[in-house]
């Protein structure tokens, strides 16, 4: 796969995206001291980006539509600078929380963007390209947290970590500016013909049973990320500060699955390459709660981070390959992302206040379950549709 300069800077916008949504919950606990919040309050921060980002879901394809694809990332990147530095300067929940709000909605339309560009760019290579793309961002999104901690550490304090990231659009824009015109050139970016011709159509029931599962993809992403230190503590006897460390291992898992993830779609279908991750997931769940000593919670940890990495960017890739709208379909699936975002967590901390947290997290197991179904369902359905055409599944 040809990787030139417009695939590169695909790749670092949404890395950029990836930091500021990953930003918020390590910056929360100076913004609950800073502003007297309560938990609840500060709570709310993560709450407006995801709700930002729904919103994005629901009307992303009218907004891409009516920009181009190519501005649409650059909107998204300047929404995303200007609204981290409204959230450095506020001294107000409402401001900050406006602020975090404006970063989800403008800021999304990266998020919304980039598997469609990149689909275009590079066709049946569109897998390839999406999960070296969430590499990118997995990067970036270990990197959030420890920015955080640096910058708590000198003069000016945390809003370092926010303000010197909001000038990478500003260093990326010459760049951006040089290879949307050579894109423009060759039709693979703005306005396709191709989709001119398609918008009128609905996206088929196949792309909603892939939507559907990846909306179950992203809330196990997230349901790990908010629950697996909790449950370390309460079942394994951790303590609290090593917990909350040992999710740095899911992080590296995610990443080194997304980096091995890449490279094995050179040579095995998507399909085969996510049935595998299901496979790795769910034998990695299965230490974790098997799992009576802590080096075995956290070997598992680790392997289930492996496995859930391929989930995200490997169904978001099928999907768009059987959609007739591309644009639509890239939208779409940004709403599936809010959703599970927002309520996943909150549903399983519910049900861990009613039945306890063990029996609560046996919902990870359900929704891989539920994965393997679809996606087995999905592939017979695939394979049962036409092999000429655009919208084959590679």
């Amino acid at each position: 796969m040809k990787r030139d300069r417009f695939t590169w800077l695909v790749y670092l916008l949404l890395a950029f995206y990836a930091y500021f949504l990953n930003v918020l919950g390590p910056i929360t606990p100076f913004l609950k001291d800073e502003l007297h919040l309560s938990y609840t309050a500060s709570s709310l921060h993560f709450t407006a980006f995801a709700a930002g980002l729904l919103l994005i879901g629901l009307m992303g394809q009218t907004v891409i539509r009516r920009l181009g694809e190519t501005r649409a990332l650059w909107a998204g990147a300047i929404g995303i600078s200007v609204s981290s530095l409204i959230l450095v300067a506020g001294r107000s929940v409402l401001v900050t929380i406006a602020a975090s709000f404006c970063m989800g909605l403008v800021g999304s339309l990266i998020l919304a963007t980039v598997p469609l560009v990149l689909s275009r760019h590079h066709g049946h290579l569109r897998s390839v390209a999406i999960a070296e793309a969430n590499v990118a961002a997995s990067l970036a999104s270990t990197a959030a947290p420890l920015m955080v901690g640096l910058a708590a550490r000198v003069p000016g304090g945390w809003r370092w970590a926010l303000a010197v990231a909001a000038l990478a659009p500003l260093m990326a824009r010459p760049w951006l500016a040089r290879s949307a015109a050579r894109q423009s050139d060759s039709h693979s970016i703005d306005a396709a013909p191709a989709d001119a011709a398609t918008r009128q159509k609905r996206l088929p029931k196949l792309y909603w049973l892939l939507w559907s599962a990846l909306l179950l993809g992203v809330s196990l992403e997230f349901c790990m990320i908010s629950w697996s230190a909790s449950y370390l503590i309460s079942s394994l006897g951790m303590a609290k500060a090593n917990a909350a460390q040992s999710l740095s291992l899911f992080l590296a898992g995610m990443l080194i699955g997304r980096v091995a993830g890449s490279r094995l779609l050179r040579r095995f279908s998507p399909h085969a390459v996510l049935m595998g991750s299901i496979g790795v997931a769910s034998i990695g769940f299965a230490l974790i709660w098997a799992a009576s000593r802590i080096p075995e919670g956290l070997i598992g940890l680790f392997v289930t981070g492996l496995g859930i990495a391929g989930l995200y960017p490997l169904l978001l890739s099928l999907g768009i390959a059987v959609a007739p709208n591309s644009v639509e379909a890239s939208a779409r699936a940004a709403l599936a992302s809010g959703i599970a975002i927002l309520a996943l967590p909150l549903v399983l901390g519910r049900l861990a206040d009613m039945v306890g947290l063990r029996p609560a997290y046996a919902l990870v197991a359900v929704l891989l379950v539920a994965i393997f179904l679809i996606v087995l369902i999905s592939q017979q359905k695939t394979h049962a549709r036409p092999r000429s055409g655009r919208h084959f599944v590679e």
